[in-house]
C-alpha cells in the first residue's frame, strides 16, 4: 500500500510551532494550491483554490518551519495523508484530514526567493538523509572524468 501526498501551494498564515509534554516541536500550517481552466461554454478563466492543513512532527523539519517559512511561502511539501476523529466539548464528532510529515517520511522544499530561504551551503530540500552522489558544498557535482562514452 502507497499513501505519499505532494503539493505545491502557499503558506495561508505564519506556522504554529507547538511543543509535546515531553518538550518536542510539532509545526502546523496551512497551504493553499490551486488549479485554473478556462470554462469552454463561456470562455471565462475559473480557478479553484484548495486548503490543506501540514503537520509536521520532524524535529529538523520544525526548526526549518519556523526559521524560513511564513504567510505567503511557496512550498512543495512531500508526506502522508491521515484522518483523525475525535468528539469536541459540544458531544459533535469532528473530523479533520492532514497531511503528515513524519521523521523519515516527510520533506519540504523551499521554493521561494532567494533572500528567504537558508544559506546557499544548505541542502534545499530537508526531511530526508544525504545522499551519497550529493554535491559538495559549494553547489557542483565533481567531474567524473571516466565516462564511459
Amino acid at each position: 500500500m502507497l499513501n505519499k501526498i505532494m503539493l505545491i501551494g502557499h503558506v495561508g498564515k505564519p506556522p504554529e510551532i507547538r511543543k509535546t509534554q515531553d518538550g518536542r516541536p510539532v509545526a502546523s500550517f496551512s497551504i493553499a494550491t490551486s488549479a485554473s481552466w478556462r470554462d469552454k461554454a463561456t470562455g471565462e478563466r475559473k480557478q479553484a483554490t484548495q486548503w490543506h492543513r501540514v503537520v509536521c512532527f520532524n524535529e529538523g523539519l520544525c526548526k526549518i518551519i519556523e526559521q524560513y517559512v511564513d504567510k505567503g511561502s511557496k512550498l512543495f511539501v512531500e508526506g502522508t495523508y491521515r484522518s483523525r476523529k475525535w468528539i469536541d466539548k459540544k458531544e459533535i464528532e469532528r473530523e479533520v484530514f492532514e497531511v503528515v510529515l513524519a521523521n523519515f517520511n516527510g520533506g519540504i522544499t523551499l521554493l521561494d526567493r532567494a533572500d528567504r530561504a537558508p544559506a546557499a551551503d544548505s541542502t534545499e530540500s530537508y526531511g530526508s538523509a544525504p545522499k551519497d552522489d550529493a554535491p559538495p558544498a559549494g553547489g557542483k557535482p565533481p567531474i567524473d572524468d571516466e565516462i564511459p562514452f
